[in-house]
């Protein structure tokens, strides 16, 4: 009797200690959070659908298609509109990269004195910010057709070192030209998005003035494991964060509350295989969405005819 019981109360502990394993590693990997919007998500999907990206209606077209010419991991993405092209940088030689909106090489920009580049966005024509991920720099850069090399010691910067934390730093750019705010996503050790004014300086002759804007509750939200990319959309005011640890793009609304999703995993959204390592993000003017993806894999997605008409 007694044995019986000594194995009872072991079998018990046993099953309480893996439960609360369980809800560890749930927690770890934010399921809860993902699963209660998923629910939010399937609720309200005629109310959010309105006047939204709708990442969920998105499907691949271009998948996994690698970057021919690179030997070393592109970082980060952003579209120009006047080039109709996409930039992209590598951090362990670090080079700025022209890409077409097929995912080829259309030129190479030498980066110097750029430590750590991981992210870039396009401001205005001409005009970029690049980041340096482990000493928390913006740096500000021109690049025009003649362009070669970019030296980051003849650039505007600014250094914020808000919670430095090794090659956990800045990961992504995205920029709200009508409001004028710089969003840099700190990637984890805590994840956050910070709201910059007043960088880049538009006009020089006005005197050099930044406010960093830090929303607690907003992060507070965001169910997942870490940040490694930003697009902003104009149309909509509203932004997109890509997590490459869950393997997911979020729809943030005005609010900052995120409202559609877009999976990165095999079997979803028309895609065959999973995005091995989701690194940047960014949207064209007619919403079509572009992917990279260590190890220098390209990606397109775009709504279908009769999604995009509705």
């Amino acid at each position: 009797m007694r044995i019986h019981l000594t194995l009872k109360h072991l079998l018990l502990s046993i099953l309480l200690l893996v439960l609360l394993l369980l809800g560890l590693l749930a927690q770890e990997y934010r399921l809860f959070g993902r699963a209660w919007f998923n629910v939010q998500q399937w609720q309200h999907a005629a109310k959010w659908q309105e006047g939204s990206i709708w990442l969920s209606d998105y499907q691949v077209e271009i998948e996994a298609k690698p970057i021919a010419g690179l030997d070393d991991d592109v970082s980060a993405l952003t579209f120009d509109p006047d080039r109709n092209s996409l930039f992209t940088v590598t951090n362990d030689k670090p080079q700025l990269i022209e890409l077409s909106l097929e995912g080829e090489i259309l030129r190479r920009i030498e980066l110097k004195g750029f430590g750590d580049a991981e992210a870039v966005e396009y401001i205005s024509p001409g005009l970029y910010v690049i980041t340096d991920e482990r000493r928390q720099r913006l740096i500000k850069v021109r690049v025009d057709d003649t362009t070669t090399a970019l030296h980051a010691d003849q650039a505007q910067q600014l250094s914020l070192s808000i919670g430095l934390n090794g090659n956990k730093g800045f990961e992504g750019l995205a920029y709200d030209s009508a409001g004028q705010r710089l969003f840099v996503a700190k990637e984890r050790d805590p994840l956050r998005i910070y709201e910059i004014h007043g960088f880049p300086q538009r006009d020089p002759q006005q005197p050099f003035a930044v406010h960093v804007v830090d929303d607690h509750q907003r992060d507070a939200g965001l169910f997942v494991r870490d940040l490694s990319s930003l697009q902003f959309d104009e149309r909509t005011g509203h932004l997109l964060a890509l997590s490459d640890e869950s393997r997911l793009v979020l729809e943030l609304n005005v609010d900052g509350q995120p409202i559609s999703s877009l999976s990165l995993l095999g079997g979803r959204n028309g895609l065959k295989r999973s995005v091995p390592q989701g690194e940047g993000i960014a949207m064209d003017d007619q919403g079509t969405l572009y992917l990279v993806s260590e190890p220098n894999l390209f990606y397109r997605f775009r709504k279908s005819e009769t999604e995009a008409a509705d």
